[in-house]
């Protein structure tokens, strides 16, 4: 096996905020390769993140964001396990971009579990109807409006919508990175928008 460079393993853990260990392990898994060890720390860190969710939040932080116009604003209750990762640089700048999501893309809920069955039965008729009156053949309507239910999950619940600096990249999987580099179960508790007018 060759051997791996402090080098190495200084910038993947510059690069992915992993512990030395993990980095030494993961470049080795990888055969040096920076790219693959990345994707390798991602996959194990978010299988150690599904572990953490089940484990008890109740520490953390409320942070709130003030549109620049000053005619919107939000806060976010945004939990973890201790004091000690609610001070962390990390903690605090996912904090400040979940209030900055809650203002740009204003969603209702913080997760689908939340959303009320009534609501929920309300948008699939709404589709189905929609539907039938595209001429949808009958037996496809209920799939078509399931689908349009998860489009509806993903613009109001703030865990499915896409994070607004990477499309590619929902807001789930932002906590999931932070749980994964911070080691700690992080939950969002409550969200609230403001606008003036509104």
């Amino acid at each position: 096996m060759a051997a791996i460079s402090a080098s190495a393993v200084k910038e993947l853990r510059e690069r992915t905020g992993a512990g030395m260990m993990d980095c030494k392990h993961a470049l080795a898994e990888t055969k040096g390769d920076m790219e693959k060890a990345i994707d390798y720390l991602r996959e194990k860190g978010i299988a150690k993140a599904a572990k953490k969710a089940s484990r008890s939040a109740k520490d953390g932080r409320v942070f709130c964001y003030i549109h620049t116009n000053a005619k919107i604003a939000s806060m976010v209750e945004l939990n973890c396990e201790t004091d000690f990762v609610a001070k962390t640089d990390e903690f605090q700048e996912l904090g400040h971009e979940l209030a900055m999501q809650v203002a740009a893309s204003a969603p209702l809920f913080v997760s689908s579990e939340e959303v009320p069955e009534d609501v929920v039965e309300r948008e699939k008729e709404i589709y189905r109807q929609q539907a039938l009156e595209e001429g949808k053949p009958a037996n496809i309507v209920d799939r078509i409006a399931e689908g349009k239910v998860q489009k509806y999950f993903e613009t109001s619940c703030l865990l499915d919508q896409a994070y607004i600096r990477d499309g590619d990249k929902k807001i789930n999987d932002l906590i999931i990175e932070h749980i994964a580099k911070l080691g700690e179960n992080i939950k969002v508790g409550r969200i609230a928008r403001f606008a003036i007018g509104e």
